[in-house]
């Protein structure tokens, strides 16, 4: 018989948490069930007398919410910690709230418009490129998971729900590592890349400001990542 007893307080990380043994046994072959099926003296205690685990405690309430309905248990495309909650299921071995939050396949392109600026005169000083907006292609879901608030969908209405595809998307910076940095975080890999460029009319009248050695070169390229 278990020596612990039936409501079990906890402190994870520095959080405070209340479960009944039975939830945190829940899963077979968890961690959890592991340390709560053995011996509470075997189980380091804070000095307040609460079993104390060494983990993330904010995100330990989606362990908890998981364990309590796991048949509900979901994140939306908008939670912007599944890379770390992960790394927490993997460590209190709860097979089912991994398999919740692997992330699907899917495909992104980043697409972006720019031109060469080059020194006037020729001279030797060359900014290799001018990034005037990144866009972003893909599937709506996919896309607010990777790059969050850093999404810009003011081009694109909703007209739809997340499972629509749209080619619209733009992000509030222009720093194009960024993004794909934003992209290797949550698993994607980039397999295939393409670019063009035009040369303009040096006699085409210029915007105020625009140089028109820059104005003749001009180029877009695309990037396409794929998470298997």
């Amino acid at each position: 018989m278990s020596d612990f007893p039936a409501v079990i307080e906890l402190n994870v990380g520095g959080v405070q948490y209340a479960a009944s043994l039975d939830t945190l046994k829940s899963e077979d072959g968890s961690w959890l069930q592991e340390v709560f099926g053995g011996s509470a003296d075997d189980v380091p205690k804070d000095s307040q007398g609460r079993f104390f685990i060494d983990r993330d405690g904010a995100l330990f309430r989606y362990v908890m919410e998981y364990l309590r309905e796991p048949a509900k248990f979901k994140v939306t495309a908008e939670f912007q910690d599944r890379v770390r909650l992960r790394k927490e299921a993997v460590f209190f071995r709860l097979a089912g709230l991994v398999e919740a939050l692997t992330k699907e396949p899917g495909c992104i392109t980043i697409g972006y418009r720019g031109s060469f600026q080059f020194g006037r005169d020729g001279l030797a000083d060359v900014k290799f490129r001018k990034i005037t907006r990144l866009l972003v292609h893909g599937r709506v879901a996919i896309c607010r998971e990777v790059f969050g608030d850093t999404l810009n969908e003011s081009r694109d209405p909703d007209h739809g729900g997340p499972d629509r595809y749209t080619a619209r998307f733009f992000l509030k910076h222009v720093f194009i590592e960024q993004a794909f940095d934003m992209l290797q975080d949550n698993g994607f890999r980039c397999v295939g890349s393409c670019g063009s460029g035009t040369a303009g009319s040096i006699t085409e009248n210029l915007k105020p400001g625009v140089d028109s050695e820059e104005n003749r070169w001009n180029h877009y390229n695309e990037f396409v990542f794929i998470r298997d």
